[in-house]
């Protein structure tokens, strides 16, 4: 039955953070969301949910509490403050943050809204806006045992797979982790297809045999094709990988650890992003390839 299903406040309507909700309306659940954006919310009721006009507004009933929003200083004025989450959720409520931020800041909002009265996870996501379509995304959960079992059939809603792997922020330097392997492994298939290329190697045809090699991965999968055809609408951007290869090389650098194919990759991003390709996917890392060999061709 519908009615005992925990209430869900999302916030943050965005390419994730909708479709995410439009699943959890599907799986049966009562979900009100929020958005500066008047027309995220209006696409919400549509599907089946409702609307709020404000964060106090969406949470205040909320048995669980969702966030989706770009970065740390979002996450930041999303819970703290007077208009925040913390400040207006009923105690004992559940807050997961699916948003992808810096490990230090995801342990200190959910220390704040452990004192508050709260459950606090975080609990960022894999797998693009098609994962969060087809509700297939790879969910990996920082916080307690305990608060993770409450969260678990939520997030089973929107996800295909969730793991628990440890307290506050465990989540985060996983994602970080997850961020730094998608970024290589984006660049290096770019570099590959603009090699085929070069040779006039039937593209198609080298992907599929790669694909079913030890080279097979999920960006030959689900992006080589749009790669080859010069599509890159967005599924997941420039500007936020960008954001996530700082998390990840700060972190790295904090742990003592060495990343070098990962912070020359994190400088390949931001150069793509200083073109002006912010707002492309994140395999638009193929235009810069082809810029640096002088390869360059007239895309829309």
């Amino acid at each position: 039955m519908a009615d005992s299903k925990p209430s869900i406040a999302v916030i943050g309507l965005g390419i994730m953070g909708g479709p995410m909700a439009a699943n959890l309306v599907k799986a049966g659940y009562s979900v009100t969301g929020y958005n500066l954006h008047a027309d995220k919310v209006q696409q919400l009721v549509d599907a089946g949910g409702k609307g709020a006009d404000s964060i106090a507004d969406a949470v205040k009933d909320a048995d669980v509490i969702i966030t989706m929003v770009p970065d740390s200083p979002d996450v930041e004025t999303v819970a703290l403050g007077e208009d925040g989450l913390i400040a207006h959720a009923t105690k004992g409520a559940l807050w997961i943050d699916t948003s992808s931020i810096r490990p230090d800041v995801a342990v200190e909002v959910a220390k704040q809204a452990t004192d508050a009265g709260l459950e606090a996870l975080d609990a960022p996501v894999s797998g693009g806006e098609k994962g969060a379509i087809e509700a297939t995304l790879s969910i990996m959960v920082g916080g307690e045992p305990a608060a993770f079992e409450r969260a678990k059939p939520v997030l089973d809603a929107v996800g295909g797979t969730v793991v628990h792997v440890g307290p506050s922020g465990s989540g985060q330097t996983v994602k970080a982790a997850n961020q730094l392997i998608v970024a290589g492994t984006i660049e290096l298939v770019a570099e590959a297809l603009v090699f085929l290329e070069a040779y006039g190697v039937d593209t198609d045809a080298a992907i599929k045999v790669l694909a079913g090699g030890l080279a097979g991965n999920r960006i030959l999968d689900n992006k080589a094709a749009s790669m080859v055809a010069r599509e890159f609408n967005p599924g997941f951007r420039v500007d936020l990988h960008h954001k996530d290869m700082g998390i990840v090389t700060s972190a790295a650098r904090e742990a003592g650890v060495a990343i070098p194919l990962g912070a020359v990759t994190a400088q390949l991003m931001g150069s793509l992003r200083q073109l002006g390709h912010g707002d492309l996917d994140h395999s638009a890392l193929l235009l810069l390839v082809e810029q640096l060999s002088g390869r360059t061709k007239d895309t829309d």
